[in-house]
């Protein structure tokens, strides 16, 4: 099995003290767990105060966006460089927010992810469905368009690292949840169409995690679908009780598979 990944995105949300409060819970609560990756991605304006709460630890550190460009008149904007010089590993890409709140398009995640890999920073790439897409039957069309324009030149050694999200933008904060078994087919699309792209290798190393209103009453049913790889999390990431009860599920499955 592929080695699951817990990330929790803090959004727009936490002071600085609790931003340091809740890292420093995390990084003390994973303290012994092996087998699974565990990060969190704070508000940019946090990260350097997170990092030097994490550093020598074992939790990754990602911020929740990018810009493509390395410098310039981009007001409001963070560069790659700026966001490793801060500490981050990984970075978030194509969140349904940034889609559908900022109006980001399938090409500007593409320049994105293509920076990324030229600076050594590691994509958790996003893709997902709306309300009305799913009622249409027009999910599989839509995961499909997002994935081919997001990969758009990608080579397939960078593919091959690749970490992507699948998070149904109707199951984000609307009291609706996706089914496990919902979930799992479109992680099973989503690994079928990096097959046919990419071949067997590439498509049996990237993880998929899901990102759909994730609580620790639904992680383990998740986390047991042969494509789900990890989860993707978000209120309940904000919260270092429900955090570690998520990472402990992904770290029972572990044991349980040796």
């Amino acid at each position: 099995m592929l080695r699951p990944f817990i990330a929790g995105n803090w959004k727009m949300n936490l002071t600085l003290k609790e931003s340091r409060e809740l890292a420093g819970s995390v990084r003390d609560g994973t303290e012994g767990i092996t087998g699974v990756d565990v990060g969190v991605c704070p508000p940019s304006v946090f990260l350097e105060d997170v990092y030097s709460v994490l550093e020598g630890s074992s939790v990754i550190l990602g911020a929740q966006n990018m810009h493509w460009e390395d410098k310039g008149a981009f007001t409001g904007e963070v560069s790659g460089d700026m966001i490793k010089e801060v500490g981050c590993t990984h970075v978030i890409l194509g969140h349904s927010e940034r889609r559908h709140v900022f109006g980001e398009t399938d090409s500007m995640i593409n320049s994105k992810l293509r920076t990324a890999f030229t600076k050594g920073i590691m994509p958790i790439f996003c893709l997902g469905e709306r309300l009305e897409e799913r009622e249409s039957g027009s999910t599989f069309e839509v995961i499909e368009r997002q994935l081919r324009a997001g990969l758009a030149g990608l080579r397939p050694e960078d593919v091959s690292r690749l970490t992507i999200a699948y998070e149904p933008v109707w199951a984000i904060g609307t009291g609706k949840n996706a089914t496990s078994t919902q979930a799992q087919e479109v992680h099973g699309r989503i690994r079928a169409l990096l097959k046919e792209s990419y071949g067997e290798d590439v498509s049996a190393s990237v993880r998929i995690l899901y990102g759909g209103s994730v609580k620790p009453d639904n992680a383990v049913e998740l986390l047991a679908q042969p494509d789900i790889n990890g989860l993707l999390v978000g209120g309940a990431s904000l919260k270092s009780d429900s955090f570690l009860e998520i990472i402990s599920a992904a770290f029972e499955q572990v044991r349980s598979a040796v």
